[in-house]
């Protein structure tokens, strides 16, 4: 079973934040697979990385840019097994995937200003939870993330 955070998003954007995620993911020597909504907030997303201050350096890849097995962070839309051999899974846009299995930790980050998001966010707790996965809820505060379940 994987361990599953769900982040929800209060003060800052996914673009500003997913960096400093991804940023912690790598610091530990981790790979990371970012499942998107869409073709289009890959390639939003793949944009924001490069142009991240925070951390200012985040190697990464897409479809697009190729080299799947040599990229730490890889942004697809496409829920496929790993191809960098990630141990994290962060889904964003309300992606889901069915390979929660084939992942240590699985980040879930959803934005608190979309009514619709915090309800599909709801449903894939209780989902998780139903699956058997370890659960945990982080919220942006004034500090950063505060653990609140």
């Amino acid at each position: 079973m994987a361990e599953v955070a769900f982040y929800h998003l209060t003060r800052l954007p996914l673009e500003m934040a997913l960096p400093k995620l991804l940023g912690r993911v790598l610091g530990t020597g981790g790979r990371a697979v970012v499942l998107c909504g869409s073709e289009e907030r890959v390639a939003a997303l793949d944009d924001a990385l490069w142009k991240s201050a925070d951390p200012d350096w985040l190697p990464h890849g897409t479809a697009r840019s190729g080299h799947a097995a040599m990229q730490p962070i890889w942004l697809t839309a496409e829920d496929a097994p790993a191809p960098n051999g990630a141990r994290f899974l962060v889904l964003v846009d309300g992606a889901e995937s069915a390979r929660f299995g084939e992942y240590d930790r699985v980040l879930d980050l959803f934005d608190g200003a979309d009514e619709e998001a915090v309800a599909a966010a709801r449903r894939r707790w209780s989902a998780a939870k139903a699956a058997g996965h370890a659960l945990s809820y982080w919220q942006q505060g004034a500090r950063g993330w505060e653990k609140k379940a």
